[in-house]
């Protein structure tokens, strides 16, 4: 059996090529909001991995979504620079949580989880907010930011390559 991605994202692309082989196999399920970030992303990661799993019975499929959350709004990547912006200025000085929600699924069933990491902003100035926007950076990502690029969060609890879009722990825990 060979293991899929059901996902044409770099990040997780780059994360799970840190711990196996596999292929990327984008998926072409239409993501839905299922109200809360908990139950979109879990939704969102088993309807990626079922879609491509019917494709590939034979194989093992990894899905995944990736949702930013702060007092029950729901950030998902911006839509242009001005969302982008609007994003940053929300989640400022704030804590949020980052749902990730994996599916590993294959003809012997589906193990499915939620995976969530706290992560703190630093206050962000006008002119920091406008730079990083300006960078790119944040326009492909969940909630405008990627912790990788080191320019707006403060501090964080729990898995840090959560926050990239694939929880590595529990990814490798389930691939075994």
């Amino acid at each position: 059996m060979k293991l899929l991605l059901a996902s044409a994202s770099p990040r997780r692309r780059e994360l799970l090529a840190s711990v196996c082989e596999f292929e990327v196999v984008p998926s072409l399920f239409a993501e839905e909001d299922a109200g809360s970030a908990e139950v979109t992303v879990l939704k969102n990661a088993r309807g990626k991995a079922l879609d491509v799993l019917a494709r590939f019975p034979e194989e093992r499929v990894i899905g995944a979504d990736t949702a930013v959350a702060l007092g029950g709004v729901i950030l998902g990547k911006p839509k242009d620079s001005s969302d982008a912006e609007r994003m940053l200025r929300f989640l400022s000085g704030k804590t949020h949580s980052v749902f990730t929600g994996v599916c590993l699924a294959d003809r012997n069933g589906i193990r499915e989880t939620v995976v969530e990491t706290k992560v703190l902003f630093k206050k962000l100035s006008k002119k920091t907010i406008k730079e990083y926007v300006l960078s790119g950076a944040p326009l492909d990502k969940a909630g405008a930011y990627g912790i990788q690029d080191g320019v707006v969060v403060k501090s964080y609890e729990g898995s840090y390559t959560n926050v990239m879009g694939l929880p590595m722990e529990t990814v490798t825990e389930m691939l075994l």
